[in-house]
C-alpha cells in the first residue's frame, strides 16, 4: 500500500552552502535507501557530494529521523524481520520496517505514522498466531530493545519489550531467579505478558501478568506513561491480559522475581491404551499440588493412511524425583510408558530440556477453558476426532494445561485476565506444510472447527487471548468476557482514534 500523503519536495543547499546537519542526516539516509527506493547510484552520488535538489520521500525523512533503521523490500534483514511465526500470513508484507534502538524512536514512528496516514503495527516476537503483527504500512519493530536489569534490592527485573522468553533465560540463569515464563525460545516477552502469560511455574507463582510490577507505554498522541499500581492504574489493569496492540507501543516491562534452585522435569510418552491412561492422568492432576507444572497432549499422525495416537505429559515439578514418582505412581499401574526421562536438574538446565525454539510454521490453534473434569463421553470424542483426523503432512493434537493454584489468588477482575477458577486451558492444534494442497487443508479446517465446536458442550466459551484465533465466533466476550465493558472505556480514553488497531482488536 501507498501512503495516502503527497511526496514531500524540499529545496536542498547546494555545495557552496554549509549543509545543515538535517541534510546531512537526509542525505545519509538517501545513501542508505537508494536500492530500495530504486534511483540509481549516480543519483546518490550527486545528493552526496553537491546537496544537489532531490524529492525527498516521507520515508526518508523518517529514515533520517531514527536512530534505529529503516528496511525497505529488498534490503538485507527485511524478510527475517518481517516473516511472522504463522507461516501462512507471510504474504502480507510492510512497506518498511522501522528497527527502533530507543523509546524515541518508537514516538517518532507513530507520530509520522499518523502524520502520513500510514497503518502501522508493532512487531516484538512475531507470534500472533491470528498473524496479526504484520501490516501493509509501517512495522515498528522493537526486538532491539532488549535490555535486563535486575535490582538485588527489590528482586525486580526490568526487560526491554524486544527481549525474548530466550533473554530471560539466560539473564535469570546466573541470578538463581525466574519470573513465570514461556517455554518457547523465539516468543516475546511483551507478547506474552499483554496476553495473560502461561507456563509450567504459573501454578506455583501466578500468570506473567501476574508478576507484572509496571510498564512503559508509548501513546497514539506521542506521550510516554508509566503504568504500575499508583500511576495511570486504570491503563495498568487492562496490561495484564487485554493482549498486545490495543492501547499503544510498550517498550519496558517491570516484573517481581522468585528464587529458583532444583526442578525435577519429565517427558514421558504412552502409544498403548491411551484412553484408560488419559483418565488416570486427569485424575492426578485434579488433585495435584501446586509445584506441578504440566502439558498433557494427544497427538495423531498419519501411518499408512490411519490416524496414529501417542499420549504425552511434559513439565517439572519442584519438589524430589522420588515425591514426583508418587504423585505419577497410579498413571504406572494403568500402563508403562513407551518412552520416558525423568531428571532432577538446576532450574534453568531444567527448563532447556523442556522447551523448543519457536520457530516459523504453519499452525492453527483453538482453544476453551475447562471447569473441573473432563467427563468419559468428551474423552471418548476427542479420541474419536483424533482417529477421524483427515490428515496432513505433519499432526493434529488436542492438549490441555493445568491450571489452578496461584492463577486464582486474583479474582476475574483483579486484572483484565479474566479467566479464574478454571482447571484447564485446552486446545486443539492443526498442523501443516506447503506440501498439503488446499483441498486438504480445506477438509482439516472442517474438522478443526467441527471439534472446536462440539468441545464446547464439555468445556466454556471462553478462548486463551494469547491463542488468538481468526476464526472465532464473538471473538471480544470469548477472550474477556465480563471485563469486556471497561476495556472498552480504557481504549476510548487511551486511543480514542483507534490508532492501534487489528482485525480483533479492541474496538473504540
Amino acid at each position: 500500500m501507498e501512503s495516502s500523503s503527497p511526496i514531500v519536495s524540499r529545496s536542498l543547499k547546494t555545495a557552496s552552502a554549509k549543509p545543515s546537519r538535517r541534510d546531512f542526516l537526509r542525505s545519509s539516509a538517501k545513501l542508505s535507501l537508494g536500492v530500495g527506493l530504486g534511483l540509481s547510484s549516480l543519483d546518490w552520488l550527486a545528493g552526496c557530494t553537491q546537496l544537489a535538489d532531490h524529492r525527498i520521500t516521507p520515508w526518508d525523512e523518517l529514515a533520517a529521523k531514527l536512530q534505529g533503521s529503516l528496511l525497505r523490500p529488498g534490503m538485507s534483514s527485511f524478510v527475517d524481520l518481517s516473516t511472522p511465526w504463522a507461516l501462512q500470513y507471510a504474504s502480507t508484507v510492510p512497506q518498511a520496517i522501522a528497527q527502533c534502538r530507543t523509546e524515541a524512536d518508537v514516538q517518532t514512528c507513530i507520530q509520522w505514522a499518523k502524520a502520513h496516514a500510514m497503518p502501522l503495527v508493532a512487531r516484538s516476537g512475531g507470534h500472533s498466531y491470528g498473524g496479526y503483527s504484520l501490516t501493509t504500512g509501517l512495522m515498528i519493530n522493537v526486538s532491539a530493545l532488549n535490555s535486563f536489569s535486575y535490582d538485588p534490592n527489590t528482586g525486580l527485573a526490568t526487560v526491554g519489550s524486544g527481549a525474548r522468553n530466550r533473554t530471560i533465560f539466560t539473564e535469570c540463569k546466573p541470578l538463581n531467579r525466574a519470573i513465570p515464563h514461556g517455554r518457547c525460545y523465539e516468543v516475546g516477552v511483551a507478547g506474552l505478558v499483554l496476553g495473560g502469560g502461561i507456563g509450567f511455574d504459573m501454578r506455583l507463582h501466578g500468570l506473567t501478568c501476574d508478576a507484572l510490577r509496571e510498564t512503559r507505554i508509548v501513546l497514539a498522541d506521542g506521550r510516554v506513561l508509566t503504568c504500575n499500581e499508583n500511576e495511570n492504574t486504570d491503563l495498568f489493569w487492562a496490561c495484564r491480559g487485554a493482549g498486545g496492540g490495543n492501547f499503544g507501543i510498550h517498550t519496558s516491562f517491570t516484573f517481581e522475581t522468585f528464587p529458583v534452585s532444583t526442578v525435577t522435569t519429565f517427558n514421558l510418552v504412552w502409544t498403548d491404551r491411551i484412553v484408560d491412561t488419559f483418565a488416570a492422568i486427569q485424575s492426578m492432576t485434579q488433585s495435584a499440588p501446586n509445584v506441578l507444572g504440566i502439558k498433557v497432549s494427544i497427538t495423531a499422525q498419519k501411518q499408512a493412511g490411519a490416524s496414529v495416537l501417542s499420549l504425552t505429559i511434559l513439565g517439572h515439578f519442584v519438589g524430589s524425583e522420588a515425591d514426583f514418582r508418587s504423585l505419577i505412581a497410579p498413571i504406572l499401574a494403568v500402563q508403562k510408558p513407551a518412552e520416558q526421562t525423568i531428571q532432577v536438574l538446576p532450574y534453568w538446565d531444567g527448563q532447556q530440556t523442556i522447551s523448543e525454539e519457536g520457530k516459523p510454521e504453519y499452525a492453527h490453534e483453538r482453544s476453551r477453558f475447562v471447569n473441573g473434569q473432563l467427563p468419559d463421553e468428551a474423552i471418548q470424542l476427542i479420541i474419536s476426532q483424533l482417529k477421524n483426523w483427515p490428515g496432513t503432512s505433519k499432526a493434529a493434537t488436542w492438549k490441555y494445561f493445568l491450571l489452578g493454584g496461584q492463577i486464582d489468588a486474583q479474582s476475574p477482575t483483579d486484572t483484565a485476565f479474566v479467566h479464574r477458577g478454571y482447571s484447564m486451558l485446552s486446545s486443539t492444534e492443526l498442523e501443516w506444510t506447503p506440501a498439503d494442497d488446499a483441498a486438504t487443508l480445506a477438509k482439516n479446517e472442517k474438522w478443526l472447527s467441527d471439534f472446536h465446536n462440539q468441545m464446547e458442550a464439555y468445556t466454556s466459551p471462553y478462548c486463551y487471548q494469547n491463542f488468538i484465533d481468526p476464526s472465532q465466533d464473538g471473538y471480544l466476550q470469548a477472550y474477556y468476557g465480563s471485563n469486556l465493558p471497561q476495556l472498552r472505556a480504557i481504549k476510548r480514553k487511551y486511543d480514542p482514534e483507534n490508532l492501534f488497531n487489528y482485525p480483533q482488536s479492541i474496538p473504540v
